[in-house]
């Protein structure tokens, strides 16, 4: 992977800002893209001192179109190339289908499917251009089940990440979904759902979430499952009834 910098969605917390974390580590330079600017600061401050790495700040609403032309705007500069994308950017929803309102539905399509298509879309020209280029999709092990719209998305970012490594992979742009169960990090909190709610053996640590992944990414993987435990409650899923899978990782990422 070439020396351009690494830009992040939803980098101020969670497993962006362990994405952050590591490729600061490995002297990646970054741009990190969140709302809350403060945050944003806080953590560029961090990474710059720890690691001496730039870090560019880009504060971006991606559930506006104009947060998301922001983002796009500077993935598809041409004179200041990214190498890697990492889409993490987005959030869960406690109730039912049936209990939400349309729009809080269509906002979660917004955020989980509708902006990393635009920002893979605006990523992709200058890295095929030049050859070069990695692009991480934060998916979930709920794409491999039957869960809502949240399942359902996540199941477009496996679906479509699978695609485009197959098709971008041999022009130099590897294409991955990573795929989490449960993880320890604000994710259930923002939902308001208690994270005593999954058994203790089922939580991963971001650190190894993102290392696995970053490994994947590097060797041109299409799909990352994190941890051989969900490795084989995937495999297992696709031979148990859909009730059955469902039930099991209920509230996970």
């Amino acid at each position: 992977m070439k020396s351009g910098p690494v830009l992040i969605t939803g980098a101020s917390s969670g497993l962006g800002a362990e994405f952050a974390q590591q490729l600061a580590r490995s002297h990646h330079d970054l741009i990190l893209v969140a709302r809350d600017a403060g945050r944003l600061e806080a953590k560029a401050a961090r990474l710059r001192q720890d690691f001496g790495v730039k870090v560019e700040l880009l504060p971006a609403d991606l559930l506006t179109d104009d947060g998301v032309a922001s983002v796009c705007a500077r993935l598809s500069d041409r004179a200041r190339p990214v190498s890697m994308l990492v889409n993490n950017a987005g959030y869960g929803m406690a109730k039912p289908f049936e209990e939400n309102s349309a729009q809080e539905e269509s906002d979660l399509l917004q955020i989980l499917v509708r902006t990393p298509m635009e920002l893979m879309h605006a990523a992709l020209e200058p890295m095929l251009a030049n050859g070069d280029g990695r692009i991480i999709n934060v998916a979930s092990v709920a794409g491999f089940i039957p869960r809502g719209s949240y399942g359902a998305a996540k199941a477009w970012g496996i679906s479509f990440s699978r695609f485009a490594n197959l098709r971008y992979g041999p022009r130099g742009v590897n294409v991955t979904a990573v795929c989490p169960g449960f993880v320890h990090t604000e994710f259930h909190e923002r939902m308001g759902v208690a994270k005593a709610r999954g058994p203790k053996w089922m939580w991963l640590n971001p650190d190894q979430v993102v290392r696995e992944a970053l490994a994947d990414s590097a060797a041109g993987k299409s799909v990352s499952i994190p941890s051989r435990r969900y490795s084989v409650m995937v495999a297992l899923s696709k031979l148990v009834p859909d009730k059955v899978s469902a039930a099991v990782a209920n509230g996970g990422r």
